[in-house]
């Protein structure tokens, strides 16, 4: 029976994802009917509209779904980590790390593919920050919590790549300024390949999906899953480590989107509860399907100007995360 309801889950999920993939390339400044985008994905040509379709608006769908499920696959892991239903893919410092040496490469006016490469190796220099600040707790052999140094080591790291890029954000001229600022709020206009993002989703699906029965003896406490077999110490560095290339996959590729990572695991997890087995999976889904929500309408509430979808996601998701506190309050 829960097999069948995680099912039913992921299946509504996808439908709710893939409905609005098809929105995405059929609404925009040029309307697209929905036969004609399928016209063009299955059998293309030349034309202005196929263009539009294959070249523009389907990598930043895809960069959206991928840049989502991976924010909030690394939200949901980073709560089991930490057992802190606040956490998120930004309090270990990841994305500030990444937006940094982004930011840092965009001051410079460097090509557009070195600030892809630029921001993933800000968050993986973040990665390997905390990994070796939280080192022993970490590697501990006996059972320990090691969720207060990494909560502690990530949130002194964030702050200190924020004040980078306040002092980059200060000196840069006029004309790098807004694109700067955009990348920073999460900007999906030049994703121009998917690929790499939907290749990273893949990977970290294939390497975590299976320990979700340990994630969810690992919910209970390091000496209760250590006295049920589960290695804790592994299985906690496993966490980590998907979880952050995760998020620096996800900000490669999108930039910074906030929200994402706390609300969408939040709102599974009060839904439908709190086993791994069903929640990994639908968190990708659902995810996925809101950054490309918040992206569509990022296009088009001001069409023909844009807005960052880390604006949009933010804006909708302060109120939401507000409104399932005062509900858990009450």
């Amino acid at each position: 029976m829960a097999a069948q309801r995680a099912f039913m889950i992921w299946i509504a999920l996808a439908f709710a994802a893939a409905a609005v993939l098809i929105a995405s390339l059929a609404i925009g400044s040029v309307p697209v009917s929905p036969a004609r985008v399928m016209h063009a994905l299955v059998s293309p040509g030349n034309d202005v509209l196929d263009e539009i379709v294959r070249s523009l608006r389907l990598p930043r769908a895809l960069g959206g779904f991928a840049s989502g499920a991976l924010l909030a696959m690394a939200g949901a892991l980073l709560q089991v980590l930490l057992r802190n239903p606040l956490a998120e893919p930004y309090v270990l410092g990841v994305s500030g790390g990444a937006a940094a040496f982004a930011l840092a490469t965009m001051l410079f006016s460097m090509s557009w593919w070195s600030v892809d490469v630029a921001a993933f190796a800000g968050a993986f220099l973040s990665i390997l920050l905390v990994l070796g600040l939280a080192r022993r707790e970490l590697w501990r052999g006996e059972p320990q919590d090691a969720s207060p140094r990494l909560l502690l080591t990530g949130a002194v790291i964030a702050a200190g790549w924020g004040a980078s890029i306040t002092l980059m954000l200060a000196i840069a001229p006029e004309n790098r300024l807004r694109g700067m600022v955009f990348w920073l709020t999460g900007d999906l206009n030049g994703v121009a390949m998917p690929w790499p993002g939907m290749i990273a989703l893949v990977i970290a699906l294939i390497a975590i999906v299976p320990a979700a029965p340990q994630l969810n003896v690992l919910l209970r406490g390091d000496i209760a899953a250590e006295a049920l077999g589960v290695r804790v110490v592994r299985l906690r560095l496993r966490v980590y480590l998907v979880a952050s290339l995760a998020a620096a996959a996800a900000v490669t590729t999108a930039g910074t989107i906030g929200f994402i990572g706390l609300v969408v695991p939040h709102v599974l997890r009060l839904a439908f509860g709190n086993d791994q087995r069903m929640l990994l999976p639908a968190s990708a889904l659902a995810g996925g399907f809101a950054v490309m929500g918040a992206d569509l309408i990022a296009r088009t509430v001001i069409a023909p100007a844009q807005l960052p979808v880390g604006v949009i996601t933010a804006l909708v998701g302060v109120p939401v995360f507000l409104w399932m506190l005062l509900r858990r309050v009450r």
